[in-house]
């Protein structure tokens, strides 16, 4: 399905937080009444090393051991972070090594087979720890990790936890299954995980990482690699916890819903924006036309869901082929193929959904040959975003009438995805926020897309 209306969307290179507030001013994107996002100063930015892909999903490695025995730091810290009507919510949040607090936690990427060692460093007032769902024969210490319970006889931790104020332990596992998971707090996880305890880890199969399972079909362009991490905050218990009070989760309520740990518009600045210090990771997915011969490999998606609610995400104009669910090829007893097409991706608490997909112009519009059957209306009925190329046609970028700015690169589309439960792409009562972003094609080479 070829998209011509293209009006907002894509990356931010380069904005400063003052530019970027303008942005959203300019498109009326929040209510009139909302505040310019003040960039938060208490945390420095530290990308991961290598240097983080501009988008697309940023791995963090293990930083010690030897090959096929990768080891990975992970501290608890305390920060802050920006949402998108001008507030900020104080956060867990596990951090790389002994790095600055960032929300979410690292990716953590390993390769099927691998032995995983993760070091927790618990800095919180509270025992804290990591649990991951998923993971078999997982160890704490050098013994099997065990749920933990008070005198009472009632659990306070799904598994071995790492004492307040300065705990560590060790965890230990074989990463035997490909696919995508979570790793997060087991320790009073309606508070942990709630207040930012959780993360990503990716077990690449042995047959390498262009393939998200053991499965020829599940081939995909290692370029065009995506996170869509969907999370939940609630102000008040944030706020709670941050003055050292308890919290009744009766009263629990969300009102604030994020992707990769940011809200639209950050949601589609590059990972490692300046303004966003401890938000490390966007959402925007860039990917090229696919052709059976000049691109011939389809995107890959992994979607999680760390929130209590389920999360209907909803990408226009591409139907996704779900290829997997929990860490799990969708496949039969003898291997049959038993994978689906879905154009939303309706993710549970807990989740996480393999998706792999493609665009291509299904129409074959050309401005000669095929033009788009559409009567363009009037300038005094159209609304132009600073994203439109001026063009329908993938690749053409045409003059702009007077006044009209645009930052289209090269005639590339835009099409958003958001979740589709529309009462949660919002902030705390900002419309057209929270968990949106965009797919940007890029027209096949050549092209000055860069």
């Amino acid at each position: 399905m070829t998209t011509f209306s293209n009006v907002i969307g894509g990356t931010l290179h380069g904005r400063t937080a003052r530019g970027r507030a303008l942005f959203v001013a300019a498109l009326a994107l929040v209510s009139a009444g909302a505040a310019t996002l003040a960039p938060i100063t208490s945390a420095t930015a530290r990308p991961p090393v290598p240097p983080s892909p501009r988008v697309g999903i940023a791995c963090t490695e293990g930083s010690g051991g030897v090959a096929g025995e990768p080891i990975f730091n992970l501290t608890t810290k305390t920060g802050y972070i920006s949402l998108p009507d001008g507030n900020t919510a104080f956060m867990w949040g596990y951090s790389s090594g002994f790095d600055d607090f960032q929300h979410p936690g690292p990716v953590l990427c390993v390769n099927e087979g691998d032995t995983v060692t993760v070091i927790l460093h618990n800095t919180l007032p509270d025992a804290s720890s990591v649990a991951f769902p998923g993971q078999e024969g997982v160890t704490a210490d050098g013994n099997p990790a065990q749920p933990q319970f008070n005198g009472g006889g009632t659990m306070t931790s799904l598994t071995d936890t790492a004492a307040a104020d300065g705990g560590t332990v060790t965890y230990s596992f074989v990463a035997s299954d490909p696919g995508t998971y979570l790793y997060e707090s087991g320790t009073n996880p309606e508070k942990q995980v709630r207040m930012g305890l959780f993360g990503a880890l990716i077990v690449r199969p042995a047959m390498g990482a262009d393939f998200a399972y053991n499965r020829a079909d599940s081939r995909f362009d290692p370029a065009e690699e995506f996170m869509v991490l969907l999370s939940e905050i609630d102000p008040y218990q944030h706020q709670r916890v941050e003055q050292g009070n308890s919290f009744n989760m009766n009263n629990y309520h969300p009102r604030y819903w994020l992707i990769n740990g940011r809200g639209f518009p950050d949601s589609i600045a590059d990972n490692d924006a300046s303004w966003l210090p401890t938000q490390p990771y966007g959402a925007l997915a860039q990917i090229g036309e696919y052709d059976a011969t000049g691109h011939p490999l389809p995107g890959m998606a992994r979607y999680l869901n760390v929130g209590t609610e389920d999360y209907p995400f909803h990408p226009h104009g591409n139907n996704g082929l779900v290829i997997g669910r929990d860490g799990r090829p969708l496949e039969g007893p003898a291997g049959e193929d038993l994978s689906f097409e879905k154009f939303a991706i309706n993710i549970g608490p807990g989740q996480t959904w393999d998706v792999i997909f493609k665009w291509y112009d299904a129409e074959g519009y050309d401005p000669v040959t095929n033009p788009v059957p559409v009567t363009v209306p009037s300038m005094a009925n159209e609304e132009i975003g600073v994203f439109y190329s001026g063009s329908p046609y993938l690749g053409t970028r045409e003059t702009l009438p007077p006044g009209i700015q645009t930052t289209n690169q090269c005639g590339e589309y835009y099409i958003i995805s958001h979740n589709h439960a529309l009462f949660q792409i919002t902030s705390w009562g900002a419309n057209m926020t929270g968990p949106i972003t965009y797919m940007r094609i890029d027209p096949p080479a050549p092209n000055d897309c860069g």
